[in-house]
């Protein structure tokens, strides 16, 4: 059985991010990447799968830069088998559509039978790739997955609603899941995983090699700008009044300004 893992690099969640002069970017110079953390939970849960089933093959694959390949090798020193990098040199504007679109074709050439991914980028929180991808390949396709279980060729899915709600589905292979963190821990790559993970097979590869045109990439969404959220009012401070005079105050506050009671 081959599980393919989609990563997606981000910035880390501790990272302070500053816009360009124009407001049109992201200032890179400062900025950390780490694997998208809900990623992380779907490397593990292909991990998991190969172990139980003794066999298989588990490939962690990425559409992205230079820099995407350090967090691949991550995603290897944890215990993936094989590495493959769809670069997009040249075409780093691709919006979700055409990235999911290169996916998709990777998918298929690397014949798949089960993809994880996570169920979104903490960046952007669109959660649109994973579930795009097996729309455009036509396979089923479950996100914010809590449980998984694979019984043939059928998983039982679990996966959180509103309302603390669960859902449960019987699930076609090949499909594609997404990740919740509640799915499971991710281990850590131990030094012997680090150590070998740099000797693993890594593929490189163009959208055409894997024979994807690369027109689908041409972006059908534009982002024209970022700005910063505005900042937070100052907090209002009461003292030197009798605790009544002040509590009564809040409360006015709280019940005519805020609107929460």
């Amino acid at each position: 059985m081959k599980i393919l893992v989609l990563i997606k690099q981000t910035p880390d969640t501790e990272t302070k991010i500053r816009l360009t002069a124009d407001g049109r970017n992201i200032e890179q110079g400062d900025v950390k990447y780490i694997i998208n953390p809900y990623d992380e939970f779907a490397i593990e849960e292909a991990l998991k799968l190969k172990e139980k089933l003794g066999t298989g093959e588990v490939v962690i694959a990425s559409f992205g830069g230079d820099s995407s390949k350090e967090l691949i090798i991550k995603g290897l020193a944890m215990g993936g088998d094989r590495g493959l990098l769809v670069s997009n040199a040249g075409l780093e504007g691709a919006d979700s559509l055409g990235i999911a679109k290169v996916l998709a074709t990777a998918i298929n050439a690397e014949k798949a039978d089960i993809v994880f991914c996570g169920k979104q980028a903490i960046d952007d929180d669109n959660m649109h790739v994973g579930t795009m991808a097996a729309e455009i390949l036509g396979w089923p396709h479950v996100n914010v997955v809590t449980k998984f279980e694979l019984n043939g060729t059928t998983a039982r899915i679990e996966r959180e609603v509103e309302g603390g709600q669960v859902e449960v589905y019987d699930v076609t292979l090949p499909a594609v899941f997404g990740a919740h963190k509640s799915l499971n821990t991710p281990r850590y790559a131990s030094l012997p995983g680090i150590m070998k993970a740099k000797k693993k097979p890594f593929d490189i590869k163009s959208p055409a090699d894997i024979g994807a045109d690369p027109s689908v990439l041409k972006p059908k969404s534009l982002i024209k700008g970022y700005k910063y959220p505005p900042e937070k009012p100052k907090g209002k401070i009461f003292a030197g009044e009798p605790v009544e005079a002040m509590v009564e105050k809040v409360v006015k506050l709280l019940r005519d300004e805020a609107k929460i009671i």
